[in-house]
């Protein structure tokens, strides 16, 4: 039976109006922290509670919050408090408190996490110029709650936490071993560590941003590579590419979910495969790619593309290098001395940074046993994707009462 969720809701309260401030005392929840359906209570902002008493604002454990107000795609995201906190919350989110002879606040969560009750949550928020809004009272009337047996509430509960529980072990050790699989990266394109066939000396050469091996070269990359400005003159309708900070380039219209690019691809550019590029007002973010996507793809104007020798550089290990860390820190430094006041890099500085230049050889050798590690962390990618995707089905199946749990003596 479905009634209205306000029935199984003792009360639904606004948070802080409070500012953040990195010097205050009590931590505070924002919309970042819900993840996943769960509240975040690591690394939050703070706020200065100047002497006020906010006890009755600090969160417990099963207070599930509901962001009430943010972009269309944002609003109605929701999370639920795993352990107490003397975190209060943002006044954009809204505190639930589940009735518990009614509801059990983890069956509540994982149903306002459904497709059913998201799409209910955003039909009731209203749209202004940039920001969408719930307001509570009619969230309280209007949004549908499934008033299962409180027996039957707390077995699909428990049945759900154990689907959460196998996937952020998976999430961990993908974080592991994405950790590893940077530190690896660091050590190899660097040459504080060397493969064993390719170390002849422990001799290391400072230079001005990294440390290299004595048989190593350092070479600005605009002795290395060459840009490359082919516009799509005749308008062909190759596919739209974009880059992104952490995976570099991705087809815009699936990345986005819609159409962020202009109708009339004539002034674009041409990226071919293998070729790299980015936007030159994002780089200093780490948003740098090489287009492995397509045979030919087009960018935005404002990307400088660019093209490495192959008798000098292998493409993968060029990718590694300059997707690390301190490449992105060397991005932001140099943008900041660049004179474009308009905050970019052009290729004119950016073909002056160093670049390191092992032998073609140890260069293949690198992109081998990086390319191995990525493939273990893109397996295990798809392995959550899959575990998440079979859990929303099951969510689906339990949350609506086409497939019921016995209680008592198993599912």
């Amino acid at each position: 039976m479905l009634v209205p969720v306000g029935e199984v809701l003792t009360s639904a309260e606004y948070g802080l109006s409070e500012p953040g401030d990195s010097s205050g005392n009590t931590p505070i929840v924002g919309m970042r922290d819900l993840v996943r359906g769960s509240v975040n209570l690591k690394g939050l902002a703070t706020v200065d509670d100047g002497g006020n008493d906010w006890s009755a604002m600090r969160l417990r454990r099963g207070d599930i919050l509901l962001n009430r107000t943010n972009s269309p795609d944002l609003v109605g995201k929701v999370g639920i408090v795993r352990e107490d906190s003397e975190a209060v919350f943002a006044s954009y989110l809204v505190r639930l408190h589940a009735d518990q002879s009614k509801a059990d606040p983890d069956f509540l969560n994982f149903w306002l996490n459904s497709s059913i009750a998201q799409i209910a949550l955003k039909r009731l928020s209203t749209r202004g110029v940039s920001q969408a809004n719930i307001n509570p009272s009619e969230f309280r009337k209007h949004c549908p709650f499934p008033l299962a047996p409180l027996p039957e509430q707390h077995k699909i509960a428990e049945i759900l936490r154990t689907w959460d529980e196998a996937i952020e072990k998976l999430e961990g050790l993908r974080a592991a071993k994405l950790s590893r699989q940077r530190m690896l990266t660091h050590s190899l394109v660097f040459g504080t560590r060397q493969l064993d066939r390719f170390h002849t000396s422990d001799e290391m050469i400072p230079h001005r941003w990294f440390t290299l091996p004595a048989s190593w070269d350092n070479k600005p990359i605009g002795k290395l590579a060459r840009e490359i400005s082919e516009r799509n003159a005749d308008a062909e309708q190759h596919e739209v590419l974009s880059c992104s900070k952490y995976d570099g380039f991705v087809r815009s219209l699936e990345y986005f979910k819609k159409q962020v690019f202009s109708a009339d691809l004539s002034g674009y550019k041409k990226i071919w495969r293998g070729d790299f590029g980015f936007p030159s007002n994002h780089v200093e973010e780490g948003s740098i790619g090489l287009q492995n996507l397509t045979d030919v793809g087009v960018v935005s104007p404002i990307y400088t593309v660019f093209r490495f020798a192959p008798e000098k550089v292998v493409a993968d290990y060029a990718f590694a290098v300059l997707k690390t860390g301190l490449y992105r820190h060397i991005f932001e430094v140099s943008t900041s001395a660049s004179v474009d006041r308009r905050g970019s890099l052009r290729w004119s500085e950016f073909s002056k940074l160093p670049f390191p230049v092992p032998s073609l050889a140890e260069q293949r050798a690198i992109s081998d046993v990086l390319r191995t590690g990525q493939a273990d962390l893109d397996a295990l990618t798809l392995e959550i994707e899959t575990l998440t995707r079979q859990k929303r089905g099951l969510m689906q199946k339990l949350l609506t009462g086409e497939w019921r749990v016995k209680v008592g003596g198993g599912s």
